[in-house]
């Protein structure tokens, strides 16, 4: 991490003492080089303080400190996706409720915190930052939304060696989207035991992002469970699905299906590597890929 000029921490203090006011909740700090506990002291955000990482092991230590921290991927997003990725993130973990204002510091990559952001939860954002669409309902396990939303975002990114690949994983409802679609080839994850098969153990997110190659859907149970791949979703009414202008098949595929059951579907688009969630035929999160690695 680049050392802090004079501009860096004169802005730095300025955000911290905007987040000390009354009228803010959190402070998202979206950085893996935290805070100095010197620029913290006295201040009464403190208290506020959520750190957004990439890395397992500093968001450890930061717990150990007593303070809050979530991870996020390591890509160098925008600064607003960034900040798009952190908030699904703490959204997922009930860290927000309706209401709060959080202030967001970010910056790129390796680079000092440059950019605040003041985000209401619940209201509109630009750049059709849609954290509404976070809240998808009670029925579905923050966690397993949250894990799958990173995961897509991993497959974006990453690809299959070397290539880019496009997939979509429905989550929910998966009666009525087993009924509306069909096996196209042979399911992979057939015959393993149901704790094998969630999506919120490491080995089996990375199994998805295997089997990404194959032609078709994910189907996902609300807990997290996998119960197949490769599914061709057909059969659903395409009445209700909204889809703009540009996108193919797969997405088109993912609106019919969320519009004609309870499901959620995720897509990740082969040519940008974007992800978009669908509910109820409509897309409710969208996130870029500002540089990929394939």
């Amino acid at each position: 991490m680049p050392e802090k000029g004079k501009f860096e921490r004169e802005f730095l203090r300025a955000a911290l003492s905007l987040a000390s006011k009354a009228e803010v909740d959190h402070l998202l700090f979206i950085s893996d080089d935290p805070i100095d506990s010197q620029d913290l002291r006295g201040r009464r955000c403190r208290r506020k303080l959520i750190y957004a990482v990439t890395s397992e092991k500093l968001a450890d230590l930061l717990s150990r400190r007593k303070n809050r921290a979530l991870v996020i991927p390591s890509y160098d997003y925008s600064r607003t996706e960034r900040v798009k990725v952190a908030l699904v993130s703490a959204l997922s973990q009930e860290a927000f409720k309706e209401g709060d204002v959080v202030l967001c510091l970010t910056g790129r990559v390796g680079q000092p915190v440059d950019t605040l952001m003041q985000i209401r939860i619940g209201g509109s954002l630009e750049d059709r930052v849609a954290i509404e669409g976070v809240k998808l309902g009670d029925q579905f396990n923050s966690q397993v939304v949250d894990a799958l939303i990173q995961l897509a975002l991993q497959i974006g990114q990453e690809g299959f060696e070397g290539h880019p690949i496009g997939t979509i994983i429905t989550l929910g409802d998966h009666t009525n989207v087993l009924e509306k679609s069909h096996q196209l080839t042979i399911n992979p994850f057939q015959g393993l035991s149901e704790a094998e098969r969630n999506v919120l153990d490491p080995r089996m997110r990375e199994a998805i992002k295997n089997f990404s190659v194959l032609d078709g859907a994910f189907v996902i149970r609300e807990d997290g469970v996998v119960l197949a791949a490769g599914r061709f979703l057909a059969g659903a009414d395409e009445s209700n699905a909204k889809i703009p202008l540009g996108l193919g098949a797969r997405h088109a595929a993912a609106a019919q299906i969320s519009s004609s059951t309870d499901c959620i579907a995720l897509v990740v688009s082969q040519s940008s590597g974007a992800v978009r969630v669908f509910k109820t035929g409509e897309i409710v999160l969208e996130l870029h890929q500002t540089a990929r690695r394939i």
